[in-house]
């Protein structure tokens, strides 16, 4: 297996407040590799953003990574000053919003934006940055390029602008691009497009991406694996195929009931039960405990560590042989 593109090893993300120290984020580890998706799902307040930003660091104060470690291709990037991280976004990550209008200037043509982007990064001419911003706006799917190039945001649907948006992210041709809810905005024809368009670069490029969203239904069409995070942790990590056919941990196994079968009709869908914990309220042991319908005593009391199911691993005591409560069947198979 070659190295990965980006190593997470225990990310702490906290937030102090006059109430006492929050922590969003606690004891996240992942690894992506080349030309790997890796897709992080979970309900909205699980997490799953604030990952995203504290990689490409841009935490909102007064948000603060407070342990653990963050490194691309080895070099520790969580500890650098603002000014060389910024040099590294854009030319070493690439990252790709939910809205692209807060992503592209209304002010500047969108081939200028290319432009410039590529010549903060490499080494271009003006006629070889216009030429490849041309070439970018082509393999996004952008017709008529050469004419559009020169069009502005407002110009363009809001598919185009999103397409235009991964261009701008790709353009200068990162190894590891950070996707946070890339398609949420779109219809469902534009969603599969773009879905398709992102398997293709990340494959093509060798790119690592990591695709945050809540929608399991472009996880499964998208991922290599899932990571399924829950009040700030990882609940569940492993292979999408298994996560989704054969989920282990409770949460994930609720997450993937809550999705309409496409070979039957179900009269309601199942749901779980309860809401996200607040951060000022996370409950003591597994987060999830109040929720879930294996609970038993050691749930209330131990925070469970990521434990080995087979092909994939999640943070549930029902998998520790020491337990005094085992897995039942369902989650043991699907």
């Amino acid at each position: 297996m070659p190295p990965p593109v980006l190593s997470v090893r225990g990310l702490r993300v906290e937030f102090p407040t006059r109430r006492g120290v929050l922590t969003a984020l606690s004891d996240v580890s992942f690894d992506i590799a080349p030309g790997e998706v890796l897709g992080v799902v979970g309900e909205s307040g699980a997490g799953k953003s604030m990952t995203g930003a504290a990689i490409i660091g841009l935490l909102e104060p007064p948000g603060r990574i407070a342990g653990g470690e963050i490194r691309l291709q080895g070099e520790r990037i969580d500890t650098l000053p603002y000014d060389r991280m910024r040099r590294i976004r854009g030319k070493r990550i690439g990252a790709i919003f939910q809205d692209p209008l807060t992503t592209l200037n209304p002010l500047y043509t969108v081939g200028r934006q290319l432009i410039e982007t590529m010549q903060t990064h490499l080494s271009l001419s003006d006629r070889e940055a216009r030429q490849r911003a041309i070439g970018w706006l082509e393999m996004v799917g952008i017709p008529a390029a050469a004419q559009r190039v020169d069009s502005y945001p407002h110009e363009f649907s809001g598919g185009m602008r999103q397409r235009v948006v991964i261009a701008l992210a790709l353009c200068a041709e990162p190894i590891l691009v950070v996707a946070d809810e890339p398609t949420t905005a779109l219809d469902v024809s534009i969603q599969a497009q773009i879905i398709a368009l992102l398997k293709r670069l990340a494959r093509e490029k060798g790119t690592a991406m990591m695709l945050v969203t809540h929608d399991m239904g472009v996880i499964a069409e998208t991922a290599d694996r899932v990571a399924v995070m829950y009040a700030g942790r990882i609940a569940e990590i492993g292979p999408v195929r298994a996560v989704v056919k054969a989920p282990k941990h409770p949460y994930s196994a609720g997450l993937m009931a809550s999705i309409p079968p496409l070979d039957r009709k179900v009269a309601h869908l199942a749901g779980i039960e309860g809401a996200m914990p607040r951060l000022s309220a996370i409950p003591p042991g597994c987060a999830f405990n109040p929720r879930c319908p294996h609970v038993f005593d050691r749930c209330r009391r131990e925070r469970p560590e990521l434990i080995e199911t087979g092909t994939t691993r999640a943070a549930c005591w029902l998998y520790d042989p020491a337990s005094e409560r085992q897995a039942p069947e369902l989650l043991r198979h699907g």
